[in-house]
């Protein structure tokens, strides 16, 4: 494994989207020492299978797992995560945003969300100079959001049990947090990032949604 290596992997189902995303990724400031890979995934069946052959695909120690429309907004982001996994050992996953405690229905949106996100208004915030200091503190969560996942360890996605494109994100915070690792946040003074987002299928969702209950909260 190649301790000084980044690798953002990205699900790939629309080229324009995946562009942008790429833009943004390559305006990031990459650490003195530290060399950067983008490996895109496309034609998946499943989040989890397309990143189970991608973490296996690579041989860099820390992964970015992102959404295509996932903008980077932070250009020190890389020197950020590397702050803070080097705070503690145990710290394994490192979000944007999080929940600190799964509601008992699994629905992210009926218990509290932790972290920030840019969403598209008139103001116009100063990104070049901004890095995170790890005095604005850290939220420990049970899982973060899909739009983005940095790992500095690697730990199977469950393609047995989420086989499609829901609780995908869920799971795996879970399944770190069962190996004793810790799951973060960091509370972001200017968002890392802005993500579009899209309304998903809601039969699949509440399938999914089940799954999750039966595998982490029964």
């Amino acid at each position: 494994m190649d301790e000084n290596k980044f690798c953002f992997i990205v699900c790939v189902s629309d080229e324009r989207a995946y562009s942008e995303c790429a833009f943004y990724i390559s305006h990031l400031r990459i650490p003195n020492g530290f060399t950067a890979e983008m490996l895109p995934v496309r034609d998946a069946m499943s989040m989890t299978s397309a990143y189970n052959k991608a973490m296996n695909a690579t041989d860099a120690r820390y992964k970015i797992y992102m959404h295509q429309d996932c903008l980077i907004l932070n250009p020190n982001m890389l020197k950020d995560v590397l702050k803070i996994f080097g705070t503690d050992p145990d710290i394994g996953m490192i979000g944007v945003m999080g929940v600190p405690k799964a509601s008992p229905d699994g629905v992210a949106e009926n218990t509290v969300q932790v972290g920030n996100i840019y969403v598209p208004g008139p103001e116009h915030e100063a990104y070049s100079q901004y890095e995170y200091s790890i005095t604005d503190g850290l939220y420990d969560c049970e899982y973060v959001h899909g739009m983005m996942i940095v790992t500095d360890r690697d730990l199977p996605w469950r393609e047995d049990i989420f086989d499609g494109w829901d609780f995908y994100d869920a799971s795996q915070g879970m399944e770190f947090k069962r190996k004793g690792y810790r799951v973060v946040v960091p509370e972001q003074r200017l968002p890392w990032c802005a993500h579009e987002g899209s309304v998903t299928n809601r039969w699949a969702y509440n399938k999914y949604r089940k799954l999750f209950i039966n595998e982490y909260l029964a």
